[in-house]
Parts: structure tokens; C-alpha cells; sequence
């Protein structure tokens, strides 16, 4: 069956402008442009529809969801099953807050006690599973299952004093960061704050600090693009400036 774009955009729930975007950007072209001078839409593109929409429901940027879907190795039934784990896990993430909610409801009506602790497990565990979700498969093959798996068993160990100040460090290491940039030097005493904030950051999961560590997680910040967007979002460089300065301040060569 063929579609229009306004009908392909109904059939999907999304916009006929983004529809036309995607076609832009060569992420979903149509399968040809009519005598009329309209976009139609195959099969293929109703397939590929789906997967564009799949990874945009699991937060994955449309740069990477274009490299992932035009290479040509990309095997649909794989991503599909892939797919599945990941929607998997966010039913995980979400049964697990519900059950929160559940327990805090109770606990109000006075049915139940609860531990400080219990009250904020599920949020703890939703960012252990949002960490698996986007960085898992590279940080596993990086540093092995054994290390990630420890590292998440110390964040879910976290009290919620510890919790709170390791979220209030991530927020000032990228303060801090974005200061640093501007002055352009990543060996100046603004950049060497920065990357002490972010080993201290790190040490609230890691079960061991190592220099050699701390330098190959800031190449990662470097080479893998989403890693890179996230510090990039406000300052286009920051991950480049964070890595060159961590490099410094362990005594890393590029």
C-alpha cells in the first residue's frame, strides 16, 4: 500500500512537517514524488517510519538514528528485538516507580512504614536503567560487565544525602565547566576545578578512582557522539575543553 504524506502522517501520528524534515535530511525519503509533484511512501518507508520512531522513543538523537538506520548493515528484525529489550526495561523503570507511589500512598494513609531509603530506590534505579539504556553496550565493552555491574550496585547503595550531592556535583561540574570554556585555557585553575568536580562526581559510582580510567572516560566524551552532545548542548566544544582538561589534570597525553 501507498501513502501521501498527509496520510502517511495520520496512519504514524506524526506531522507532515516532520515527515518533510526527515525527507531533508535524507533520513526517510519517500519511495517517489508523483506526476503531481507529491511524496509517496511505500512499504519500505512505513517499515523505516517505525524505526526512526522507536529510537526517538528511547531518546536517541535523529544524527544517530540516521547512521544507524542507512548503514548498510542495519538489519530491521534486530533492531526490532533490540527494541524490545529497551521497552523492556522501561517497563522495569516505570513498575518500579509506580510501586513507589504505591508505597508512598500507603504510607501517608498509615497502612505501612517506610525507610528513607525505600522512598527513593526508584528513582535511583530509573537512573541506573537510563545509563544502561544509552551508554550500556560501550561502557560494558569498555570496562567490562564486572566494573559496570559494581558501579551500579554502589549508586543504588547511595543514601539520599549521598544521592543529593552527587546530583548537585554533576550540576556543578557542568556550571563550572561552561565558566572554564570561556576562558580557552583547559590547564587554567577554572579547567583543573572542573575535572577534580568530575572525578569527585565519579567516585560516588565507581568502586575504584584510577587516572588511566578518568582519562579514557573523557576520550569517550569525545568519540561517542552523544556523550559529546550532552556536554555540547550549550557550549558546541565543551566535551573537547573537559576532556583536554581532565587529560591535564591526569597526566594523560592526547
Amino acid at each position: 500500500m501507498e501513502y501521501t504524506v498527509q496520510k502517511l502522517g495520520r496512519l504514524a501520528g506524526v506531522s507532515t512537517r516532520t515527515l518533510r524534515y526527515y525527507d531533508e535530511i535524507g533520513i526517510l525519503k519517500p519511495a517517489r514524488i508523483n506526476s503531481s509533484g507529491y511524496r509517496i511512501y511505500g512499504q519500505a518507508e512505513v517499515d523505516r517510519l517505525q524505526q526512526i520512531l522507536f529510537y526517538r522513543e528511547l531518546g536517541v538523537g535523529l544524527d544517530s538514528i540516521k547512521n544507524i538506520v542507512t548503514a548498510p548493515s542495519f538489519d530491521g528484525t534486530k533492531a526490532l528485538r533490540e527494541h524490545r529489550e529497551k521497552l523492556l526495561e522501561k517497563r522495569e523503570q516505570l513498575d518500579a516507580l509506580i510501586s513507589n507511589v504505591d508505597k508512598t500512598i500507603a504510607l501517608t494513609e498509615g497502612r505501612i512504614t517506610m525507610t528513607d531509603k525505600e522512598k527513593f530506590e526508584g528513582f535511583k534505579q530509573k537512573l541506573v536503567d537510563d545509563n544502561e539504556a544509552k551508554y550500556g553496550k560501550e561502557i560494558r565493552e569498555k570496562y567490562g560487565d564486572e566494573t559496570v555491574n559494581k558501579s551500579n550496585q554502589k549508586l543504588m547503595g547511595l543514601s539520599q544525602e549521598q544521592y543529593d550531592e552527587m546530583m548537585k556535583l554533576a550540576t556543578e561540574v557542568n556550571e563550572t565547566l561552561y565558566a572554564a570554556f570561556k576562558t580557552g585555557d583547559p590547564a587554567g585553575e577554572l579547567a583543573q576545578k572542573t575535572a577534580d568536580l568530575h572525578r569527585q562526581w565519579l567516585c560516588y559510582s565507581w568502586n575504584s578512582y584510577s587516572k588511566e580510567a578518568h582519562a579514557g572516560l573523557a576520550q569517550m566524551y569525545v568519540d561517542d557522539p552523544r556523550f559529546t552532545a550532552y556536554y555540547d548542548e550549550k557550549q558546541p566544544g565543551a566535551a573537547e575543553f573537559l576532556r583536554d582538561a581532565i587529560f591535564i589534570y591526569t597526566g594523560s597525553k592526547k
